[in-house]
Order: structure tokens, then C-alpha cells, then sequence
């Protein structure tokens, strides 16, 4: 079982924040500082929720691969709750562009977990133990 998720959680981390700066950047571009704003306000919530996803997914491997897998369902639903609640709460919103900050969240959380899953995905883990320990 994997409890070590750091490498795979910073691999995710340094695409997504690559994505960050090209979201932040158009958005300045195309909504002035009103869209800044609000990419930036969506950078951060993605950030919370990748620190919701690591501390769940650690906590949880140490039980087995089956709660990690639930972890990560479940935080990926809260994600997404979350995302869709702030966005319909702030779509008035005259301080930043709420197009802006829902596009950004959106597709962040996108490009965060679709490089997680690829990542995971291309992970070679041992299910056998290759000494025999028993």
C-alpha cells in the first residue's frame, strides 16, 4: 500500500500551477482587474482543495487502498459541491469577475485531479510482497 503520496501530489501541484498562471493571465487579459481578481480568488480555493486531498488521501492510505479510494471519491464530490455552491452564491458579484473565478475553479480542479489520476495511473505498485513476508 502506498502511503507516500508527496511525489504525486507535487507532480499534480506543479501542472496545475502552470495551468494557474495561463488562467490568471487570460483572465487579466480579457476581464481586466476585475477577471485578475477573480482567477486569483479561484487559484486559491483550488490550492485549499488540493490540501484537502492530500491530508485525506495520507490519512487514509495508512487504513487501505479501498478507504484511500473513497477518500478520493468523497473529496472529489465536496470539491464540486463547493465549487457549485460559490459559484451560483457569487455570480452577482460586482468586486470580481464571477465568470472569471468559476471558469478558473473549474478548470483547475479539472487539470488537478484528471494529472492525479493520470499520475496514479502510471504508478507501478507492488501488490505482491516480492520476499514472501507474512
Amino acid at each position: 500500500m502506498l502511503a507516500n503520496i508527496a511525489p504525486t501530489a507535487r507532480r499534480s501541484s506543479a501542472v496545475t500551477a502552470a495551468v494557474a498562471v495561463v488562467t490568471v493571465v487570460l483572465s487579466a487579459v480579457f476581464a481586466g482587474h476585475k477577471g485578475l481578481l477573480g482567477a486569483a480568488l479561484a487559484v486559491v480555493l483550488v490550492a485549499v482543495f488540493f490540501g484537502i486531498t492530500v491530508v485525506a488521501l495520507v490519512k487514509t492510505a495508512k487504513i487501505s487502498p479501498q478507504a484511500m479510494m473513497m477518500a478520493g471519491i468523497l473529496t472529489y464530490t465536496f470539491k464540486i459541491l463547493v465549487l457549485i455552491a460559490l459559484v451560483s452564491r457569487l455570480q452577482n458579484s460586482t468586486a470580481f469577475s464571477a465568470w472569471t473565478f468559476g471558469l478558473s475553479a473549474i478548470v483547475l480542479v479539472i487539470v488537478y485531479d484528471v494529472t492525479l489520476a493520470v499520475t496514479w495511473s502510471k504508478q507501478k505498485m507492488l501488490y505482491v510482497e516480492p520476499d514472501g513476508e507474512r
